[in-house]
């Protein structure tokens, strides 16, 4: 079984954000981490090599510095990273990211492909799905358990207070949530490997059956209209009331703001 994973590299929402004058996050001047939901569908491919001895290769789409997160990958225990980077792919949104990604794994053989749910720095959730309709294959999106059976994938698929079971033959993209699994640690001998390991690096010449039109910020249809940083919120009111005042005062501020 071959996998692919998607991951990115996101801003640690703790540091705080930037952002490049034309709306863009200035990914350069911030700390990063690897999206949480990636690394759950991570997680999920590596058990699979585990119990069926799959080959898992890692790919992310970022600046030269996204290589860290595939040096993670391969400490956790992947087997090969590939980076995408190309000045012409920065800006890209989902449309544009999507296009890449499947344009790069057009060069690869899979039986499955996995992303996670959505990124913290966008939370669309459109990716995944995007790279399964410009590949041509079946997705099962919010996935929170996977198995495999024969050359099929069997997923619950997390649906408000319930989950669907959906079974879907291979080739088949499944996006995962962060509460599918706890991902395991890097171990000592894996960092030690991952940063011996060559990570193979493709820019817009290595894209398949990709028109320019569709990558980078250029062909990206989404626009920024508007981009800050956090808004503090203003100082809280602080009352002192015996408590039977204090359930009324409650419950009239809830009136107020139409809660109830």
């Amino acid at each position: 079984m071959k996998i692919v994973v998607c991951v990115k590299q996101v801003p640690d929402t703790k540091g705080g954000v930037k952002f490049n004058p034309d709306g863009t996050l200035d990914r350069a001047a911030m700390l990063t981490i690897m999206n949480p939901d990636d690394k759950a569908g991570l997680e999920a491919a590596l058990r699979l090599k585990d119990q069926y001895g799959a080959e898992v290769t890692v790919v992310t789409m970022g600046l030269p510095k996204a290589e860290e997160v595939l040096r993670e990958a391969l400490a956790m225990g992947a087997d090969k990273g590939i980076l995408v980077t190309d000045r012409v792919l920065g800006g890209a949104d989902t449309w544009a990211t999507s296009q890449t990604l499947a344009g790069a794994i057009r060069n690869l053989e899979y039986d499955l492909i996995i992303t996670g749910r959505q990124a913290i720095d966008g939370d669309t959730a459109q990716v995944g799905p995007q790279i399964s309709e410009h590949l041509g294959i079946p997705v099962i999106s919010y996935a929170q358990k996977i198995e495999v059976e024969g050359n099929s994938v069997i997923v619950e698929r997390q649906y408000d207070d319930r989950y669907h079971v959906v079974k879907a033959q291979m080739p088949c993209l499944i996006t995962a949530l962060a509460e599918l699994n706890e991902a395991r640690y890097m171990t000592p001998g894996g960092i030690f490997d991952a940063f011996k390991s060559e990570i193979t690096v493709w820019g817009r010449a290595d894209l398949k059956d990709v028109e320019d039109s569709n990558l980078g910020l250029k062909g990206s249809p989404t626009q920024i209209a508007k981009a800050s940083d956090k808004v503090r919120k203003g100082k809280g009111e602080k009352v002192t009331l015996d408590p039977s005042e204090s359930v009324d005062y409650i419950v009239n501020k809830l009136k107020e703001k139409h809660v109830i």
